[in-house]
């Protein structure tokens, strides 16, 4: 069931997930379902607890920067085969044991590279928030053609009084093999930095 209401979040996105359209997928009465869940909550907590168990678990004792890279990688590319997931993620009020592992791991990982306790809250925290908030990114520059003419693009623009807008347009984003995903790992690398320098001075 949770696999089935995986596909059907997938396919036709999280408001397309009811009870009756979940059933119909399965072959079974909507009734059917009520004796595996109480409530579509359920059915939520379950498909997001799916996408922790899609990331990696971070190990304590290894190069702390590493395992985080590698955690924060498979975040943003299990987000983006579930995009569904980016609003609901850290919403859950009975989350399951792959999240609460994932979340766990985490700390755990901080705490024993020597963070303090409120570093690692900073730490997760802007962790968190940039792979989040790239992938919210990507999905909106998802309904840009960006392969598509550079003057169609720029017709509904008026870029006059913003040359660096227009000069960032043309000679950059509008050139063959811009990828707005490139920029991930320079950011990743950004923060990293950062979460270095929090903890040598926590």
């Amino acid at each position: 069931m949770v696999a089935a209401a995986l596909d059907l979040a997938d396919s036709e996105g999280i408001s397309a997930l009811t009870i009756r359209a979940l059933a119909s997928g399965l072959g079974v009465k909507p009734m059917a379902i009520y004796h595996h869940v109480a409530n579509k909550d359920e059915i939520l907590d379950a498909i997001v607890d799916a996408v922790y168990a899609e990331t990696y678990l971070p190990r304590p004792y290894a190069p702390w920067r590493e395992e985080l890279a590698r955690r924060t990688r498979s975040v943003h590319d299990a987000l983006n085969r579930h995009p569904w997931a980016l609003g609901l993620m850290e919403t859950r009020k009975a989350p399951g044991p792959a999240n609460l592992a994932s979340h766990e791991a985490v700390l755990e990982v901080l705490l024993t590279a020597g963070f303090s306790l409120g570093a690692t809250a900073h730490a997760y925290a802007t962790l968190d928030a940039f792979v989040y908030g790239f992938c919210l990114q990507e999905v909106m520059l998802d309904s840009i053609d960006l392969a598509g003419s550079a003057d169609d693009l720029l017709a509904g623009m008026n870029l006059t009084g913003h040359p660096r807008m227009a000069q960032f347009a043309a000679e950059h984003v509008l050139q063959p093999g811009y990828a707005f995903g490139d920029s991930f790992e320079v950011g990743l690398g950004l923060v990293l930095d950062g979460l270095e320098q929090l903890r040598r001075s926590a």
